[in-house]
């Protein structure tokens, strides 16, 4: 079922959203990105007519309850955003109440889900490989079902549009989808254009494609690479991972962040993406420091010639320059990962150039972009951008899952 064509007239929903916000130190919200981003899908429940349960997580409470993750805290924000008093309960395993009471046309928000363990389904205080473990895992699985059940009976309908959590078989997250028919359980607006932005580069993409794979960590990655070496026309590689590709080569790459482990896989990589034709492209000098530090010495060095006390940190303007061509080349862009220590003001140089090409090509050239992933989405934010490429991914997890071609519980729950 689409939710466009879903009428809530008379309708209880519980609908998974990702309120999982950054607050400060007193509680407050630094950033409500996430509640708006849920705004056009519990909109469209009340002016329908109908009701609404707002279920999510917020942080790594791991089955105990932390005030300080409270969604207690974050009420008010909710309320400004959606235009209507929110309801609190403080249980979310024990709000029958709160649900029956709950009138059309009004809203009420669950207390965190994961401060029951049975949400994530993992056992709590048992070592992992034991056959204590094993046991516990089955009494988890049948606890886990009962918690979902337990959530499902509050509403007529489910919706999921939280796809951060998309990758997750949580409770909330597909589980509780077996409670409800076809007809009664359906992807929220978000969800539903994660899912179209993702299959536009992956199914439907036109071609030149360029992939934009920066990071820290080969490992973090190589399941996403391998996959889209049958997909792409470019590939290009920075960020830390890069140099583990360097040194699989023979360069000299001083102390930069590496992967010994992964160099025979960066070496099948390039192999492999010779042999398909696919143009993968390394940084050829980058700017480094002699600490990991805003304000140590830089110094730019070619890639496979770095001093043994120097790291790289960013890319050179030669290499961006490299970058910049290929990406106005193409028509569709996949951007995944900072090319360098963006968290460093003096490194984040590179990134805030691929972000500004990105959007050139997106804007003056009509490519199709998408960009996921913490840095490379801060990137487009910190220089407005946000608004000048196709899509910013709000599940970084979830979308590298679904580049790597692996099936997200969250939407299978659903869509079958």
């Amino acid at each position: 079922m689409k939710i466009d064509q879903f009428n809530f007239a008379g309708k209880k929903a519980i609908v998974r959203v990702d309120f999982n916000v950054p607050l400060d130190e007193n509680g407050k919200v630094t950033d409500d990105t996430r509640i708006r981003g849920a705004l056009p899908t519990l909109k469209k429940i009340l002016a329908d007519g109908g009701a609404v349960i707002m279920m999510s997580h917020m942080g790594k409470p791991k089955g105990k309850v932390k005030a300080e993750l409270s969604l207690k805290q974050i009420v008010k924000n909710v309320s400004d955003a959606l235009g209507v008093d929110v309801k609190f309960a403080k249980d979310c395993a024990h709000a029958e109440k709160e649900a029956a009471d709950l009138k059309m046309g009004e809203a009420l928000l669950l207390e965190n889900l994961r401060f029951y363990a049975e949400e994530e389904g993992k056992p709590v205080g048992v070592e992992k490989g034991t056959p204590e473990y094993d046991e516990a895992k089955k009494a988890m699985k049948t606890s886990q079902a009962d918690f979902a059940k337990k959530l499902a009976s509050y509403a007529d309908v489910y919706v999921n549009d939280a796809f951060g959590t998309a990758h997750r078989k949580h409770a909330s997250t597909a589980v509780i989808a077996d409670y409800f028919d076809t007809d009664s359980k359906m992807l929220g607006y978000l969800m539903e254009k994660e899912v179209t932005a993702i299959d536009n580069v992956l199914k439907n993409a036109q071609h030149p494609f360029t992939a934009i794979i920066g990071g820290s960590k080969v490992s973090s990655k190589l399941g996403v690479i391998k996959n889209l070496l049958d997909k792409v026309d470019n590939l290009i590689i920075g960020g830390g991972m890069g140099y583990t590709f360097v040194k699989a080569q023979g360069g000299k790459i001083g102390k930069s962040l590496h992967e010994d482990d992964l160099m025979p896989e960066a070496l099948n990589v390039m192999k492999a993406a010779k042999e398909k034709g696919v143009n993968l492209s390394l940084s050829v000098a980058t700017v480094c420091g002699k600490e990991f530090s805003n304000d140590t010495e830089r110094k730019v060095f070619p890639i496979n010639e770095i001093p043994d006390e120097w790291e790289g940190m960013d890319a050179s303007e030669e290499s961006l320059e490299n970058w910049k061509k290929i990406i106005l080349d193409s028509k569709t862009i996949l951007w995944n990962g900072p090319v360098g220590v963006f968290e460093l003001e003096n490194f984040a140089h590179g990134t805030g150039e691929i972000a500004k090409y990105v959007a050139q090509a997106t804007q003056e050239n009509g490519a199709f972009s998408l960009v996921g992933g913490g840095d490379s989405v801060a990137a487009v934010n910190k220089f407005g951008l946000a608004d000048k490429v196709s899509y910013v991914s709000t599940g970084g997890g979830a979308m590298l899952e679904a580049i790597e071609g692996k099936t997200l519980p969250g939407v299978a729950a659903i869509k079958g």
